[in-house]
C-alpha cells in the first residue's frame, strides 16, 4: 500500500497517524510489542515494597502513628464461646485461656471465672446476661517479623480447644482472621470475574463481528493494553497506593473501554469495505472519524477521572490513576497498533466467517429498527422526549433520599465466610466486639504514655483493652448498636470522654466507624468540587469538539439524566428493596464521574455520525449497531459484578449495568434525537440529507469527522 505513505498536508493529525501506521505496520505493531513487554519489565526493576494508603481526617492521623512505630506489631483477635448451658460456657473459657496461656500472647481478657494468670484480665461484661455468651480477646506477642506464623499458631490451639469440646461454638474472629477473609473473597471474586468476563466477551464479540479472526482483534489488543497498564501500575504503586479495588475496576473498565474503541474502528473500516473502498482508504477514513472520537472521547473520560484526585483520598487517586493510565493505552493503542493490524490483515480480517451472521455483520448494514425509531421521534419530540425524560425523573427519585452508609465486614461479605459467620454471631452478642474503635494515645515530648493512667482512665468503657504499642499506647473501645448508635458513640468518645480522660496527651480515634465517618465528611466537602470540576472540564472539551454552546449544554443534560436515573435505580435497590439500608459512601461520587466519562463514547460517536450525515435519522441508524454491541459488552462486563460476594462490588455492578442501558437505549436512542430536533439541529425532519457540493459528490469525497462539519449553531 504505498499511498499510505504519503504525508497529507492539512489533514487531521489522528489521520495521518492512522496512514503512517497502516504504512508502517512491521514497524508499529513490534513497536507495540516491545512497549507492552517494557511496561512489564520496568515494573520489576524498583525493589521495595508498595506505598501504603492513608485514611482521612482522624483515622489517618492514627494510622501514621502507628505506622510509625518501627517492628511492632498490635494483632489482636477475640474468640466467641456460645452454648445453651452455662455451664459448658463456663468450661470452655476456662479450658481456652489455659491453652491460650502456653502460647505466644502478650494478653489475655477474659470473663471471670477463668484461669488465672499475669497475662489475664478478667471483665464481667465479658460475659453475657443469660451466661450463654462469652468473649475472650488475646493479644498476639512479639514483634511484627514471625507475626503471620505465631498467628497461626495460635489459631491451630483455639481450633484444637474448639474441637475438644463439639457442643460449645468456640469461633475466632478479629484484626488478622476478618483481613484474610476479605483478601480471599476479593481474590476469589477477581477469579471469578475474569473466567466469566473473557468467554462471555468473546461470545458476544462473535455475534457482533460474526468472523472469528474480527472478533479475536479487540481480545488480542484489549489484553495487550491490560498487560502494559498492570505492568506500569507495579511501577506507580511504589509512589501511590493500587489496592485491589482499584486493579479489579481498571480490569473491568479496560476491558470494557478496549473493545469499544475496536469496535468503532473495526466497524467503520468494515462499512467502507463493503462500499467498495480498498483497504488503504477505508483504514485511513476509520483514522479521520472514529479515531477522531477515540482520541477525543479518550481524553474526556481520562479528564473526568482524574476529577477523583480533588477527593483527596488515597483510594480514589490509586483508582483514578489506574483507570487513566490504562484509557490512555488503550486509545493510543486504538490510534496506532490497530490501524496496522487492519491495514496488515486487509480482507483476511473477515476469516472464520460464521454462518447466517457473517456477510450480515461485514456488510455494515444500517439499523432498520433504531432508524424507525429516530424516525418517529422526530417527528414528535416533544412527546417522544417528554416521556423519556418523565421515565428517567421518575426513576431518578428515590436518589433524594439517598442514604450513605458504609458496609460492616459483616455486611460487606456473605455469612457463609467462617470468619464473618463468627464475627456476625459476636457482634450480636458484644455489640462492636468484631471491629472495635482503635483509640491511639501518644506524647509530643517522644516518650509512652503511661498505659496504667490509660487503662484507668478507660476503666469505666465496656470491654476495653490496652496495650503498649512502641512509643504509642493502642485502646480498642467497642462501639456497638446500629450504624446510628455507633456514630453517636464515636463523637461522643472523641469530643467528650478521650479529652477529659487523657488531657495532656495527642489522641486520635481509628477503626471502621471512625474511617466511615471520616472518609464521609471528606467526601461531603469535596464532592462539590469535583462534580464542579467534571462539568466545567466536560462542556468546554464538548463546545471545543462540536463549536456548540446548545449541544454541549445538551449532552451534559443528557448525561446527568442518565446518572440520576442509575442511582435512583441503586437507592431503591439496595436502601429499601433489600433491606441493607443506604449507599456505600464512595459509590454515588465515584459512580457520576465513571458514568460521565463513559457515557461520552456513545455519546460522541452517535453525534459525530448525525453530523457527518447531516441527519439524526441517518446518524442513528448508522451508528446503532455499534453502540447496542458495545452496551451489550460493558452492560455484560459491569453485570458480573452482581455475582460477587462484596455488596460494594454488586452496587457498583447494578448502578454502573443500569447506567449502560438507560444511556444506549433511552437517551441515545428517544433523548437525543428528540433533544436535537428541539434545539433546531439538524431539523430534517428524520430524512437524510446530502449536503456535499457539487465537487465533492463529483470526487465521492465526505466531510467525515467530529470537528470537520460546520458549527450547527450558525
Amino acid at each position: 500500500m504505498p499511498g499510505l505513505r504519503k504525508s497529507f498536508s492539512g489533514v487531521p493529525v489522528v489521520e495521518r497517524l492512522a496512514v503512517w501506521s497502516a504504512g508502517h505496520r512491521t514497524l508499529t505493531i513490534s513497536g507495540w510489542l516491545v512497549f507492552v513487554a517494557l511496561a512489564v519489565v520496568v515494573s520489576g526493576l524498583i525493589p521495595g515494597g508498595g506505598a501504603r494508603s492513608v485514611d482521612p481526617g482522624e483515622s489517618g492521623r492514627a494510622q501514621e502513628v502507628l505506622d510509625a512505630q518501627p517492628g511492632v506489631q498490635g494483632i489482636q483477635e477475640s474468640v466467641l464461646v456460645q452454648s445453651a448451658d452455662p455451664a459448658a460456657v463456663r468450661t470452655g473459657v476456662a479450658a481456652l485461656v489455659a491453652a491460650l496461656g502456653d502460647t505466644d500472647v502478650a494478653g489475655i481478657w477474659a470473663p471471670p471465672g477463668a484461669a488465672a494468670g499475669p497475662t489475664v484480665t478478667t471483665d464481667a461484661t465479658r460475659l453475657s446476661a443469660d451466661g450463654r455468651s462469652a468473649l475472650v480477646t488475646y493479644q498476639l506477642a512479639g514483634p511484627i517479623d514471625g507475626a503471620p506464623e505465631r498467628f497461626d499458631a495460635v489459631t491451630a490451639t483455639v481450633e484444637r480447644v474448639a474441637d475438644r469440646y463439639p457442643g460449645t461454638r468456640i469461633v475466632a474472629a478479629g484484626d488478622r482472621s476478618l483481613s484474610a477473609a476479605v483478601e480471599q473473597a476479593i481474590g476469589t471474586d477477581v477469579r471469578r470475574s475474569e473466567r466469566i468476563s473473557l468467554p462471555l466477551t468473546v461470545l458476544i464479540l462473535l455475534v457482533v463481528f460474526g468472523a472469528l479472526v474480527a472478533a479475536s482483534i479487540p481480545v488480542l489488543l484489549t489484553a495487550t493494553v491490560l498487560v502494559a497498564t498492570f505492568g506500569l501500575l507495579q511501577l506507580v504503586d511504589h509512589w501511590l497506593a493500587i489496592n485491589s479495588a482499584a486493579t479489579t475496576m481498571v480490569l473491568l473498565i479496560g476491558v470494557a473501554i478496549g473493545v469499544d474503541y475496536t469496535l468503532f474502528s473495526l466497524r467503520r473500516v468494515r462499512e467502507e469495505r463493503a462500499a467498495g473502498r480498498d483497504t488503504a482508504a477505508a483504514v485511513r477514513i476509520a483514522g479521520r472519524t472514529s479515531g477522531h472520537v477515540i482520541l477525543v472521547s479518550g481524553l474526556v473520560v481520562a479528564v473526568c477521572l482524574a476529577g477523583l484526585l480533588w477527593v483527596g483520598i488515597d483510594v480514589f487517586r490509586g483508582a483514578a490513576v489506574g483507570i487513566v493510565l490504562v484509557v490512555v493505552i488503550a486509545v493510543l493503542g486504538a490510534l496506532t497498533v490497530l490501524p496496522a493490524v487492519l491495514a496488515a490483515l486487509g480482507p483476511r480480517v473477515e476469516w472464520g466467517r460464521l454462518p447466517f451472521l457473517g456477510r450480515r455483520r461485514a456488510s455494515g448494514r444500517e439499523s432498520v429498527a433504531w432508524g424507525r425509531l429516530a424516525t418517529a421521534v422526530t417527528r414528535r419530540p416533544l412527546a417522544w422526549g417528554g416521556g423519556a425524560a418523565v421515565l428517567l425523573v421518575l426513576l431518578a427519585v428515590p436518589a433524594a433520599g439517598l442514604h450513605l452508609q458504609d458496609a460492616a465486614v459483616t455486611d460487606s461479605l456473605p455469612r457463609s465466610v467462617p470468619a464473618i459467620d463468627a464475627a456476625t454471631r459476636m457482634d450480636t452478642a458484644f455489640p462492636g466486639a468484631a471491629a472495635p474503635a482503635r483509640v491511639v494515645i501518644w506524647s509530643d515530648s517522644g516518650t509512652r504514655p503511661d498505659v496504667e493512667r490509660v487503662r484507668a482512665a478507660l476503666g469505666g468503657l465496656d470491654r476495653v483493652t490496652v496495650i503498649p504499642y512502641g512509643d504509642a499506647v493502642l485502646a480498642r473501645v467497642p462501639l456497638g448498636g446500629t450504624d446510628d448508635a455507633a456514630n453517636r458513640a464515636l463523637r461522643e468518645l472523641r469530643e467528650d470522654t478521650l479529652p477529659a480522660a487523657l488531657d495532656g496527651y495527642r489522641v486520635a480515634v481509628a477503626g471502621r466507624t471512625a474511617f466511615a465517618a471520616d472518609f464521609t465528611a471528606q467526601l461531603t466537602r469535596r464532592a462539590p468540587i469535583v462534580i464542579a470540576f467534571v462539568l466545567v472540564i466536560a462542556f468546554v472539551l464538548l463546545l471545543a469538539v462540536f463549536g456548540s454552546v446548545r449541544l454541549a449544554v445538551a449532552s451534559i443534560v443528557l448525561n446527568l439524566l442518565s446518572i440520576g436515573a442509575a442511582l435512583g435505580v441503586l437507592t431503591w435497590v439496595f436502601q429499601y428493596a433489600t433491606g441493607y439500608g443506604g449507599v456505600v459512601s464512595w459509590l454515588p461520587l465515584f459512580l457520576f464521574v465513571l458514568l460521565f466519562g463513559l457515557s461520552m463514547d456513545y455519546h460522541l460517536f452517535i453525534v459525530s455520525r448525525i453530523r457527518e450525515r447531516r441527519s439524526i435519522v441517518g446518524g442513528i441508524a448508522a451508528s446503532a449497531g455499534v453502540v447496542t454491541s458495545a452496551a451489550v459488552i460493558m452492560t455484560a462486563a459491569f453485570s458480573i459484578f452482581v455475582t460477587l460476594s462484596a455488596i460494594e462490588y454488586r452496587m457498583l455492578g447494578v448502578g454502573a449495568a443500569v447506567a449502560i442501558l438507560l444511556d444506549a437505549t433511552v437517551v441515545r436512542g428517544v433523548l437525543l434525537p428528540a433533544s436535537l430536533s428541539l434545539l433546531g439541529l439538524y431539523t430534517d425532519g428524520g430524512r437524510p440529507r446530502d449536503h456535499r457540493t457539487g465537487a465533492d459528490r463529483a470526487s465521492g469525497t465526505r466531510h467525515d469527522g467530529v470537528a470537520s462539519v460546520a458549527n450547527a449553531d450558525g
